[in-house]
């Protein structure tokens, strides 16, 4: 696994924790080797997350669609910066260059780029892994509702076991390394017509 794709609040939250969490996450990141790769911004957890990896002598991938670097949001010293056009091509984009997905502490924009790639996991776009740094229980509540999907039989329970959890970014990059794909539930065959899998 080379890279790793992280989603995470532009603000820092209320609690300290959330802070030296994305310090800690770029610096290891970066101290295995690893490219980092997220969203591009200079503010909140993804500043830290970025500036953290950068310092730690690891590259810093950042995707970013030119209305924020308009706003003067880009950070002005990574790796490398990709300009697109849209939300929806940076998501693609930052997908392309990952290898894993990892969700910190954020909102809505965090929540909605981590079940896009759990999604498609699920449907076999990618056979990647997708975690929750779950920073003091801040996704309990959260992994709590998946479960209930599941019992209600709206998520397979092999995409539920498949989605990786913990309050430690070094178990969830060991888990990574050693991570084995469900079954998608949905094939491709001739690349056009979709074929469920049960």
């Amino acid at each position: 696994m080379k890279s790793i794709a992280i989603f995470c609040g532009s603000t820092l939250g209320t609690d300290a924790i959330f802070a030296e969490t994305a310090q800690r996450t770029g610096q290891l990141i970066a101290e295995q080797g690893k490219t980092l790769v997220y969203g591009g911004g200079r503010s909140g957890l993804m500043g830290i997350v970025a500036d953290s990896a950068l310092a730690a002598g690891g590259k810093v991938i950042g995707v970013i669609p030119q209305g924020l670097v308009d706003r003067e949001l880009a950070h002005p010293n990574l790796t490398e910066l990709h300009v697109v056009t849209s939300m929806h091509e940076r998501k693609t984009l930052m997908a392309e260059l990952s290898d894993g997905f990892i969700a910190l502490p954020g909102g809505a924009g965090t929540l909605e780029e981590i079940f896009e790639q759990w999604t498609w996991a699920q449907l076999g776009i990618h056979l990647k892994p997708c975690a929750f740094l779950n920073v003091e229980g801040f996704y309990d509540p959260l992994l709590q509702f998946i479960r209930l999907t599941t019992e209600k039989e709206f998520t397979r329970t092999r995409f539920t076991d498949a989605l990786i959890h913990s309050a430690s970014i070094e178990e969830i990059l060991n888990q990574f390394e050693h991570y084995v794909a469900p079954q998608p539930k949905w094939g491709v065959q001739d690349h056009k017509e979709l074929i469920q899998i049960d």
